[in-house]
């Protein structure tokens, strides 16, 4: 069974005749919300998901107006206020070379390019403070560990392998 990643929420209705506000959770809106994309509509109230169509969208004040196929009006699309929508982590869009879906490295092993036999620990969350990520690390014990995402730390990502090496500067372990 393919995972769902969650793409938006749908928060409100706009206007009579159907359409939705969107509040986007993905980096490629354009995509996502573009006519055409199928997108699956997991209802609030845990009733069975189902799919629904873009049949076109706009940003408007940092959220998304959507006008879905087969929904013409207002009180058809009430009862899914909270819902969200997601899509099949198959339907992925390509990134550039060395950049990587959250998915993707939450869960990794990460290892010291000094000791590639004991893993460092497992990257749990990943934080966005600012100029870089940052991979929050939990070791077998003891406090998390702090990675920067920046090229002179992080050495190899291996996708495939759930494996990332790292080089450990001064300062960084506890």
């Amino acid at each position: 069974m393919t995972e769902e990643l969650t793409v938006g929420r749908l928060v409100n209705t706009h206007g009579i005749r159907g359409e939705v506000k969107i509040l986007s959770h993905t980096d490629f809106p354009e995509v996502r919300f573009a006519p055409g994309k199928k997108l699956l509509l997991i209802p609030a109230d845990g009733s069975p998901k189902f799919e629904v169509t873009v049949e076109s969208a706009k940003e408007h004040k940092g959220m998304y107006i959507a006008k879905l196929k087969g929904y013409t009006n207002i009180n058809e699309v009430e009862k899914y206020k909270g819902s969200m929508l997601k899509v099949p982590s198959d339907d992925l869009v390509e990134l550039p070379e060395n950049e990587y879906y959250f998915h993707q490295i939450v869960g990794c092993e990460v290892y010291t390019d000094e000791d590639a036999s004991q893993p460092l620990g497992t990257i749990t969350e990943i934080l966005q403070p600012g100029a870089n990520d940052v991979w929050v690390v939990k070791p077998a014990k003891g406090q998390d560990i702090l990675i920067p995402v920046i090229n002179d730390v992080v050495l190899n990502v291996d996708i495939e392998a759930k494996k990332i090496t790292v080089h450990i500067m001064e300062g960084l372990l506890p």
